[in-house]
Parts: structure tokens; sequence; C-alpha cells
């Protein structure tokens, strides 16, 4: 396993109708890389949004929906959710903010 650094940790925002709702208790949530842990995860939201402060990371594995062509059966990848809780006095996410 090569050494992942911290901006290949966080992969892309999920936005849903549940996670913009979350977004008023400082509640976000990422896709990241499979490999990466819940230290990983915290070390890399605080390098890459300034004056964010991570209070609580849960992750979940989220494995790939069956699909079919035909005869041919298999499954999509697979990957890693996260979701991100800041303390009361950091600053929002800005990657958040027009939406």
């Amino acid at each position: 396993m090569a050494a992942i650094q911290y901006y290949d940790v966080i992969l892309k925002p999920v936005i849903t109708e549940k996670s913009m709702a979350g977004m008023a208790d400082k509640k976000y949530t990422f896709l990241v890389h499979p490999e990466a842990n819940k230290t990983m995860i915290k070390e890399a939201v605080e390098k890459m949004f300034e004056g964010a402060k991570v209070r609580k990371v849960n992750t979940m594995n989220i494995q790939g929906k069956k699909k079919r062509r035909g005869v041919v059966e298999g499954r999509t990848a697979k990957t890693k959710k996260a979701m991100v809780w800041l303390t009361e006095d950091s600053k929002e996410i800005e990657i958040f903010a027009g939406l």
C-alpha cells in the first residue's frame, strides 16, 4: 500500500438533501479514499479547509450495486463515505457555501 497524502483522501463532497440538511449542525459528508482511516480524514479536512476544526468522524463502507448486462452479472465499485462534524468555534466549509 502506497502512502496516501492528505489531498488524496477526500475525493468529493456528497450533495444530497439529507447531507445538505446536516450542514446546519456543521455536519459534512464526503466520499473518501477506501483505505483512509478516521485520523487521516480528520487531518485532511483540517489541512484542506482553513479554519475547520474536526470534532468527530464517522465512516461507512458502501458495497457496489448489482448490475446486469444480458447474462453477465457484476457489481459497481465499492466506495467509502465519511461524515465529519465540526466544532462550534470552527469556520464553515466554503465549498458548500453557494449551494
